[in-house]
């Protein structure tokens, strides 16, 4: 691993993770020597620019290394430095399994996901059921997106705690098609609404300020209040 400083916490590249489709570039921010967790988040789609230095994916991981989790970082393949070609969230889901196996190698904690967009529909899918993943967040789960639909049918299978946060305002995953889809996932879940807030946490024009930071806020609530992290 290449290390860096960082104002959160120590930052390494990770050279030595592979999955199906060959090696996947990412990033770990260390996280405290006393940690209880780990945690994985994933970006939103290549097709629309999305990697893992997506500000939405950035600012979620701030908000779990501000409680001392080790958090990795890592982009899908075909995207930046990562092997392979984009295959429409299949292949994509075997890329998040190759990480988990590499925190559970590496890491040797219980993980938490989080993943933002398109990285929240393919890592929900390959997390739910996994008996390293404790906790599951998604970020503007999007319903349909540039022509892209999503289905969740997996979600009433889906056990441990999931929060969910969205903008009220969100193009790609409007209010009243979202609630119908996750008031059907498995209990506990929370779901919350940020006002005045679209797809990607940013404002809208009745409310133009940037709503990141009530997203982590949130984020860090439901980590405390569920694991134990302050």
């Amino acid at each position: 691993m290449t290390d860096a400083t960082s104002t959160f916490s120590r930052i390494s590249s990770i050279d030595d993770l592979y999955g199906p489709a060959g090696r996947l570039e990412a990033v770990l921010n260390s996280g405290s020597p006393n940690a209880t967790y780990a945690a994985i988040i994933c970006h939103p789609h290549p097709k629309g620019g999305g990697t893992m230095h997506n500000k939405v994916v950035y600012h979620a991981m701030k908000a779990f290394s501000s409680l001392g989790l080790p958090v990795v970082r890592f982009n899908f393949r075909g995207v930046g430095l990562s092997e392979g070609e984009h295959d429409e969230g299949h292949g994509e889901q075997e890329d998040v399994r190759a990480v988990l196996n590499w925190i559970e190698q590496h890491l040797n904690l219980p993980i938490l996901f989080a993943g933002f967009s398109f990285g929240s529909s393919v890592g929900l899918r390959a997390c739910c059921g996994d008996p390293r993943v404790k906790g599951l967040v998604g970020l503007g789960v999007p319903v349909r997106a540039e022509g892209r639909d999503y289905s969740y049918g997996f979600l009433p299978q889906c056990a441990g705690p999931k929060l969910f946060i969205s903008g009220d305002h969100d193009q790609y995953g409007p209010r009243e098609l979202v609630e119908e889809v996750l008031q059907k996932a498995a209990e506990p879940k929370e779901i919350h609404w940020v006002a005045g807030a679209d797809h990607f946490f940013q404002g809208t024009a009745d409310s133009p300020t940037p709503k990141l930071d009530q997203m982590q806020e949130i984020l860090r609530r439901w980590l405390g209040s569920h694991f134990g992290l302050n």
